[in-house]
């Protein structure tokens, strides 16, 4: 059984908060916010709310990261500011459907896929004839894709490594075998620092943010009489 959750003697409600912790934060949070005259005695849940927001407003205040502090994060983690790698691919689909003998359309495959890297110029041709993909009628062309763009078995090969001409093997993904070729590369390109300063600024900002928030709860904790809940290492007090 759950110990009750009280804050200065007043029983917390605990249901509709990801954890006691949180219903705790939020209550010692009302009641200073009460205290401070802006949550007036009686008020609904919607004006407490709007008054825990005044008193976060007043009582934390979170300094601008600067320009060069941005510009040191962007130093730091510039794997995360590149754009995705693109590939331009076509592909043959020989498509598994109810009573298709499996061995059969992967053989038919296979032997087009022989004849598709002895003549590499008849893809587009084959691809009308065989394919049974709607972009068959483009000659198989896919267009530029990116990761999350295809199912992970087909992105597997396309984004393994750099090489590009029609695979030396079948993909085969739930959809049947494919025929796949890459015709080029267009590699991930390091975003200018100046297109994600405002990004970084804004992620900064809410670090800065949310430790000071969690640090005005622990002072406030180390003051209240709070039961049923160590608020000692409350993540933060925006808990709804």
């Amino acid at each position: 059984m759950t110990d009750e959750v009280s804050v200065n003697g007043v029983a917390v409600d605990v249901e509709g908060h990801p954890t006691p912790k949180a219903a705790a934060a939020r209550e010692l949070l009302r009641q200073e916010a009460a205290r401070a005259g802006f949550v007036a005695a009686g008020a609904d849940a919607a004006a407490a709310e709007a008054g825990i927001e005044r008193l976060l407003d007043e009582a934390v205040r979170v300094p601008e990261p600067s320009r060069d502090e941005c510009r040191r994060y962007y130093d730091a983690h510039s794997r995360e500011f590149e754009s995705g790698a693109l590939v331009a691919a076509r592909h043959i689909l020989f498509q598994m459907t109810d009573g298709t003998p499996l061995a059969a359309l992967r053989s038919r495959a296979e032997g087009a896929l022989a004849e598709l890297r002895a003549a590499p110029e008849r893809f587009d041709a084959y691809a009308r004839e065989w394919s049974n993909c709607p972009s068959g009628r483009e000659g198989g062309h896919l267009g530029l894709l990116q990761r999350g763009d295809m199912v992970p078995e087909f992105e597997a090969v396309l984004f393994h490594g750099t090489w590009t001409g029609i695979a030396a093997a079948l993909v085969r993904t739930r959809f049947g075998f494919h025929i796949v070729a890459v015709d080029r590369r267009v590699e991930a390109k390091q975003v200018p620092f100046e297109a994600v300063e405002t990004r970084i600024a804004d992620r900064l900002r809410a670090g800065v943010l949310e430790r000071a928030l969690a640090q005005y709860v622990r002072v406030l904790a180390g003051r209240a009489d709070v039961r049923g809940a160590d608020l000692a290492g409350t993540a933060t007090p925006l808990v709804q």
